[in-house]
């Protein structure tokens, strides 16, 4: 049922033709070490374009963002921008500092709230933490964003690098940030939840 909810109200949401997509994230959506051009944002706007959609695309990404930080700053965006869909990538950061899982799950359901509020759809987008943050912490980051995904109804792809994190070849030299040859795929990840509304 929460999955037939949430097809429903994105399905509304993309039935209002063109629009702005708004994406809010971290180095990993602001294309950290690359160039800007080869970040899987842009590439999910040149793959927008490709669908004959006339949705463009905002990348309100900042390296180093925090939960904190992205909802210090998306007040501004949503009325700078009025986005019909946002796309939430945050959270690493503040699971790489340790911080509370209590702390970051609340920060992201005042983002979706604040997107909500604005009338606009949200994805979800998770992360995993290296294994030596233990299984306690990182299955508790897992299963916050599948909660909230399901508390609020809004589509979730799992784990942004899935198929990238573990292939040193697609990966920098740091461990953390995919190249540019691993950004198709974090497109592909992405655009296997929120494609099909192009």
């Amino acid at each position: 049922m929460v999955v037939l909810l949430s097809l429903v109200s994105f399905h509304a949401v993309a039935a209002a033709g063109a629009g702005t997509v708004l994406v809010l994230g971290d180095s990993l959506s602001a294309a950290h070490g690359i160039t800007r051009d080869a970040g899987w944002v842009n590439l999910l706007q040149q793959r927008i374009a490709q669908s004959g959609s006339a949705r463009s695309v905002v990348n309100a990404s900042i390296s180093g963002e925090t939960t904190t930080g992205g909802l210090a700053r998306l007040p501004a965006l949503l009325a700078e921008h009025r986005p019909t869909l946002v796309l939430i990538e945050l959270g690493a950061n503040d699971g790489l500092r340790g911080l509370p899982l209590a702390e970051i799950r609340s920060n992201l359901l005042k983002l979706l709230d604040l997107v909500r509020e604005a009338k606009a759809q949200s994805v979800l987008i998770g992360i995993e933490l290296p294994v030596n943050y233990g299984p306690q912490y990182r299955d508790g980051l897992r299963a916050m964003y599948r909660d909230l995904s399901g508390e609020f109804n809004v589509p979730l792809v799992p784990f942004l690098l899935e198929g990238v994190a573990l292939d040193p070849a697609l990966m920098q030299d740091d461990g953390l940030h995919p190249n540019a040859q691993g950004q198709p795929r974090l497109l592909e990840n992405v655009w296997g939840v929120v494609g099909k509304e192009f």
